[in-house]
């Protein structure tokens, strides 16, 4: 008797139109044991066995390189047969009649940009009067069907319930298009559509590559329906409309990267925005503990440990970078490229975001290119720094014109807004009235514990450049509100004073700035313990927390920051 031959596992044909971090999915795609091949022309659409689509950027971006390359029709054609596909983001997005984010020309208003047109209606704006926008962060999703490609979700002892959205931009709940409605979402009051399936036609408005175990379960689910032929075979679910989800709040780790003195990156921690790792004078090592700067470890192997741990996301942020340029940093590069094998939540990246001129070479290179080697290495967000201080005192001088040639403005363009995240790092400068600050700097009235050294009731919070060595005349709010303009899509908000004190996060100065822009804002520098997460987070309109050194020296765990999170009636995301 001879046994049945094994049946080989389909090959995933990956759609890569060039935008965006692509590295994440194959990792992902490869870690659930399915092996890749990329398309490089439309004729290889009507062969693949299963298509991935993970469409990253902007609408226009996207549409415009299926047409350019031939692959809309080709796909069309694909989608209509109803052969295995799964979209993710702006590949569930394209599949719709259209989008308003752009025009024909790539611009806002006008008549909306065509999509696919395979799915009915109309991709819009969320509200930015009623929330923050983009909408960022793990959130749930209600089932309105019962399907293969989610067999290991909607089961009883699923520990991770919660997956991972970054959009400014969603697909409403219609009559139209209810019959292809998988799951639902709520984002502070608006339902849209998070996922869609119908016959092999999935896909997703979340990250399955960036939502930890969840999205590790769902890329899982579908690649095995995929593979014994069940993907088909959904089924509609008893749907209660007053039922909702609810964005938790991002517990972010940080890690400081610096090069030592044999050239390879390790994490350090300093206080008050400190990164020499040795005594000028003495050239000895600092002291460990607090008090100094400390290496701490190897960055992949510290950010493999947060992520099993339970981290939201996990930043690296090169923190001496401003004395070269990225093009030529390979360990950085290689950082990235390591830790997307392994951690499948979002990476963001920050240092060295801007144009320059390489001094051997002679060459230039644009921040977009800049940014554009960082995704391609694994990164989900980049960080700028000093780059969008300058950028934002041009702007406010110039009567808030936009250029279109600022890194703000020319990655967001092709990446999308919610790829780039300003840090903006200020102290604070003390007045004793409102009247001895410049009235063209927001004032800020300090609780009494807060007060300055001469007891001044007041200060404003000046920007700093060059990893705050160097001040400028331009307030932590007219930054913020300037690079939302030019189209940042969150802010990650440091305090030079509260660095390293782990003393709690600065609430005067994350309420000024929440208050003032509509992009969402992470808390950064001062936390200490566990009840810093809490207090920002029910005192300000801070989305996320970010901490390092506590984190870094074990003094207090990830998870005993979400449980306390959770008692204090502030959901968080439990693995």
């Amino acid at each position: 008797m001879t046994s049945e031959p094994t049946k080989a596992k389909p090959v995933v044909s990956l759609l890569d139109y060039g935008a965006g971090n692509v590295r994440s999915v194959r990792n992902a795609i490869a870690s659930c044991g399915y092996s890749i091949v990329d398309i490089t022309e439309p004729s290889q659409i009507a062969s693949a066995e299963v298509i991935v689509f993970p469409g990253v950027g902007s609408f226009h971006s996207a549409m415009e390189v299926l047409r350019t390359k031939g692959y809309d029709d080709a796909l069309r054609a694909y989608l209509a047969a109803d052969r295995p596909y799964l979209g993710i983001c702006l590949g569930m997005q394209t599949l719709f009649e259209s989008s308003e984010e752009t025009n024909e020309a790539g611009h806002a208003g006008g008549a909306p940009l065509r999509g696919m047109g395979v799915i009915p209606g109309k991709v819009v704006k969320f509200d930015e009067s009623k929330r923050s926008v983009p909408h960022i962060g793990w959130n749930g999703a209600i089932p309105h069907q019962k399907s293969p490609a989610r067999r290991y979700l909607d089961v009883d002892d699923a520990k991770e319930k919660e997956v991972y959205f970054v959009h400014s931009y969603y697909a409403p709940l219609t009559s139209a298009n209810a019959p292809w409605v998988l799951t639902r979402t709520t984002y502070e009051g608006q339902e849209y559509v998070s996922s869609v399936q119908r016959g092999n036609v999935v896909a997703t408005q979340f990250h399955p590559e960036k939502s930890g175990g969840a999205g590790l379960a769902f890329l899982r689910g579908f690649l095995e329906s995929v593979e014994d032929g069940t993907l088909s075979q959904t089924s509609p679910l008893p749907v209660d409309m007053t039922a909702h989800t609810q964005l938790v709040k991002r517990v972010v780790v940080a890690l400081d990267v610096r090069s030592n003195d044999h050239g390879d990156l390790v994490v350090t921690k300093g206080d008050q925005y400190d990164v020499r790792e040795k005594d000028e004078s003495t050239h000895e090592d600092v002291p460990k503990g607090r008090g100094g700067v400390r290496n701490l470890g190897k960055p992949v192997a510290l950010a493999a440990r947060y992520y099993d741990e339970g981290a939201d996301e996990i930043a690296f942020l090169n923190i001496t970078s401003f004395r070269q340029g990225v093009i030529e940093d390979m360990p950085m590069l290689q950082v990235l490229e390591e830790a997307s094998k392994k951690i499948f939540v979002p990476l963001t990246v920050g240092g060295g975001i801007r144009s320059y001129k390489d001094p051997e070479s002679g060459k230039e290179y644009s921040a977009l290119e800049v940014a554009g080697r960082y995704f391609r290495a694994g990164a989900d967000k980049i960080s700028i720094g000093s780059d969008a201080v300058y950028a934002a005192e041009n702007f406010v001088n110039s009567g808030g014109k936009r250029t279109g040639g600022t890194s703000i403005e020319t990655i967001s363009q092709v990446y999308g807004v919610q790829a780039v995240v300003v840090s903006i790092d200020p102290k604070r400068v003390y007045a004793s009235s409102p009247g001895d600050v410049d009235e063209k700097h927001t004032t800020v009235k300090l609780d009494d514990d807060q007060k300055g050294p001469n007891g001044e009731g007041y200060c404003w919070y000046q920007s700093t450049v060059k990893g705050g060595r160097e001040a400028r005349d331009i307030c932590a709010v007219t930054v913020a509100k300037s690079v939302e303009s030019l189209g940042a899509g969150e802010i990650m908000l440091n305090c030079i004073d509260m660095d390293g004190q782990c003393k709690g996060f600065d609430h005067a100065l994350m309420n000024a700035v929440c208050g003032a822009v509509t992009i969402p804002v992470i808390a950064s520098s001062g936390a200490g313990k566990e009840g810093h997460f809490s207090d920002v987070f029910k005192r300000t309109g801070v989305r996320a927390a970010l901490a390092a050194g506590m984190f870094h020296r074990k003094e207090v765990e990830i998870a005993s920051v979400k449980t306390h999170m959770e008692e204090c009636g502030i959901r968080a995301r439990i693995i």
